[in-house]
């Protein structure tokens, strides 16, 4: 089992970004959703995510505008930021790289990458 992350899921399909939570809670991570990215920065501010998986087309604001609010924050540069979407192609990757993602990930992910991911990228910055 992997060490006890604060995980932030944005995505507006809340069903699955519930299901994972669920999944992640069951491996020990303290998982919050949120369905848009106003929500997911006022989430944030005071959960202050280890690591954030964030879709890239939700409603209002785009999860490269919420990308770059949260790398912002003063705690943004420390946390591992991924995109966790449908979008695959080189042009998407360059542009969450751009936004400051730190990873790239292609919907439909099965939960032991995201365990994986969470081991590998999951240590502090600092």
């Amino acid at each position: 089992m992997s060490t006890s992350r604060r995980v932030l899921l944005i995505d507006d399909n809340l069903d699955a970004a519930e299901s994972l939570a669920q999944l992640l809670a069951l491996s020990g991570h303290d998982a919050r959703t949120a369905g848009d990215g106003a929500r997911a920065l006022r989430l944030a501010e005071d959960f202050r995510p280890e690591i954030v998986f964030c879709d890239l087309g939700l409603p209002g604001m785009s999860g490269y505008e919420v990308a770059r609010h949260l790398r912002a924050m003063p705690f943004g540069r420390d946390m591992v930021l991924a995109a966790l979407t449908g979008y695959g192609q080189p042009g998407d990757r360059e542009k969450t790289a751009q936004a400051g993602f730190d990873a790239h990930l292609v919907k439909p992910v099965d939960p032991a990458v995201i365990e994986s991911f969470l081991d590998d990228y999951g240590v502090p910055a600092g």
